[in-house]
């Protein structure tokens, strides 16, 4: 019979022995800690998904251009829907482990067409809701990735809305409590180049908002000619529908929107001060200095 206190002394010779190995021994690494290699960066992109909303309509305009009078005019057509602003550039997926774009790639994805389809998807949600047939988004924003626009939807359809740059800093400046006037000028800047660059790149329907707010009915029959639907007297009646609620980052939300009419446009102040690029702008644009 094995004497117990052998089998004790063993016992305790092999329990040291191991400690004294892990002593000596380096650390061992915890593999789930290691981060994985970077992958290269990925060249690989996605062809065009069919789309559920095949050609929906783009306002580009600047902020402060009269972008949500113009919404609720065309929000007030039996055939159009145009939400508040949807702001789909800052609508994102994440691709969140290393095989995931591999998992994609196999289906033809890349992220740029996953946000596509997620955007594409937003558009016909919105649209089926409403029970209308033409969607416009006029979130000012987009005109800053016209270029991304056209790709994620090559039969796209154009709104340009155009105001006179000097009006536009105006408002900007009248809008904000304590105004950068520099950083205003480069802002309006950076829009009217954008809509320079799509005036001349994607053959789309011009309008002003002085003409809009002066010859409302003539401008919207253009628009309504341009998108192949009826023009509507009620579309002038804005006040008369529900446009949903008017607060900031998703509209205009001023008194003069909420009033239900269309006002006259408010001119440039006498003072401002335009750089020679936008001064250049406005008359490329059919405005005198």
């Amino acid at each position: 019979m094995r004497d117990p206190r052998m089998a004790a002394i063993g016992k305790g010779l092999k329990r040291r022995g191991r400690l004294v190995m892990e002593a000596v021994s380096p650390p061992r690494r915890n593999l789930d800690a290691i981060p994985a290699p970077r992958p290269a960066a990925d060249t690989y992109t996605a062809p065009t998904a069919p789309r559920l909303v095949d050609s929906p309509v783009f306002v580009l305009s600047s902020v402060r251009s009269g972008s949500t009078l113009l919404r609720v005019l065309l929000n007030s057509h039996s055939r159009i829907r145009a939400p508040h602003e949807m702001h789909l550039r800052t609508v994102h997926v994440n691709l969140s482990r290393d095989f995931t774009a591999d998992a994609m790639r196999a289906l033809h994805l890349d992220k740029d067409e996953l946000e596509h389809v997620l955007w594409d998807r937003v558009l016909h949600l919105e649209l089926i809701r409403s029970g209308k047939d033409v969607i416009v988004d006029k979130t000012p924003p987009n005109t800053l990735i016209w270029p991304r626009l056209r790709r994620c939807w090559p039969n796209a359809r154009y709104i340009l809305l155009l105001r006179h740059p000097g009006a536009v800093v105006t408002s900007l400046t009248d809008r904000r409590a304590d105004p950068d006037h520099e950083a205003v000028r480069a802002e309006v800047l950076d829009y009217s180049e954008k809509l320079e660059e799509a005036r001349l790149n994607l053959d789309p329907h011009v309008i002003t908002y002085e003409e809009l707010t002066a010859q409302p009915g003539k401008v919207t029959r253009g628009i309504c000619d341009h998108l192949g639907v009826p023009w509507e007297p009620g579309m002038l009646d804005y006040g008369s529908k529900d446009h949903g609620t008017f607060r900031p980052q998703l509209g205009d939300w001023s008194s003069t929107i909420k009033s239900g009419r269309i006002q006259s446009a408010r001119s440039a102040a006498p003072d401002v001060e335009l750089p020679p690029r936008l001064s250049e702008l406005a008359q490329a644009w059919g405005y005198e200095d």
